[in-house]
């Protein structure tokens, strides 16, 4: 007797790495995922849809970036209901040829679980959560090292790092951080002010609040760019911060190759 049991449903999680720069950078968070979708579907590829009576693609972002700062090493998780190797992936991503979109790395992390109710992670994966961000924040070529600019910046550094907590207003709330935790990097080189941000339980501050908070909001007017150089997620076994990892997935991307960042995680090096 044949089962009339249908096949059972494919799905497959995918992490993917990215780098969103150019005009995409002003696009929102929203609409970089509309974006996603739109590209998905023109690489022909199916994806997975939650329940309910409005299904949706089963995409997710660990970490949104703000509007207008660049990032080269984003990531987001797509769910596929079809088999489809990493590397064929990847190459219809790239095949699409997306302005502003350049695909960097394309994992498979997790698989559906025995009873198709779910996805279960393979060996080493979780779902992707976001456990900190490194950025590089560049200052504007008027800057130089004879100018009082520098100094003043190096002066708002060191007094937010001589604080315990940091607080900010948003929307009539406040938002607080601990300092020597959530921005255990924090320094300037040159023309770039490099910042490791821990993400916490709680709202996390955009590079705009701390700049804003230690009296450098005046930096982005003047020119100065934010790029995202990392994401860096809860279940990396290895950290980022190792001498043969110093080199941006995109290094034509960014500007400043030089990071300071040691094998020590999220310790400065003086």
């Amino acid at each position: 007797m044949t089962s009339l049991d249908p096949t059972p449903p494919i799905r497959d999680r995918y992490r993917i790495r990215f780098a969103k720069t150019g005009l995409l950078r002003w696009i929102g968070h929203r609409d970089l995922q509309r974006l996603w979708e739109r590209v998905l579907r023109r690489a022909d590829v199916r994806l997975s849809m939650s329940q309910g009576f409005h299904p949706k693609p089963r995409i997710n972002f660990p970490s949104a970036l703000a509007l207008g700062a660049q990032g080269i090493d984003e990531v987001i998780e797509v769910e596929v209901a079809q088999s489809i190797t990493p590397d064929e992936l990847r190459q219809r991503l790239i095949d699409d040829n997306q302005p502003g979109l350049t695909i960097g790395s394309v994992e498979l992390v997790a698989k559906a679980n025995i009873g198709r109710t779910g996805v279960s992670p393979l060996p080493g994966f979780t779902k992707a959560k976001l456990h900190s961000s490194v950025y590089e924040i560049t200052l504007p070529e008027s800057y130089n090292a004879a100018s009082p600019d520098f100094a003043r910046i190096d002066d708002a550094i060191a007094n937010l790092k001589s604080q315990s907590f940091l607080r900010v207003s948003r929307s009539g709330k406040e938002i607080s951080a601990h300092v020597a935790t959530s921005f255990p990097v924090l320094h300037r080189r040159d023309h770039v002010i490099h910042l490791v941000q821990v993400d916490n339980d709680g709202a996390t501050l955009k590079p705009t609040e701390i700049l804003d908070a230690i009296g450098l909001a005046d930096l982005i007017e003047q020119g100065a760019t934010i790029c995202r150089t990392r994401v860096i997620l809860v279940d990396q076994t290895e950290p980022h911060f190792t001498d043969s990892d110093r080199t941006p997935m995109f290094p034509d991307l960014i500007t400043n190759k030089n990071h300071t960042l040691t094998d020590n995680l999220f310790k400065e090096r003086i």
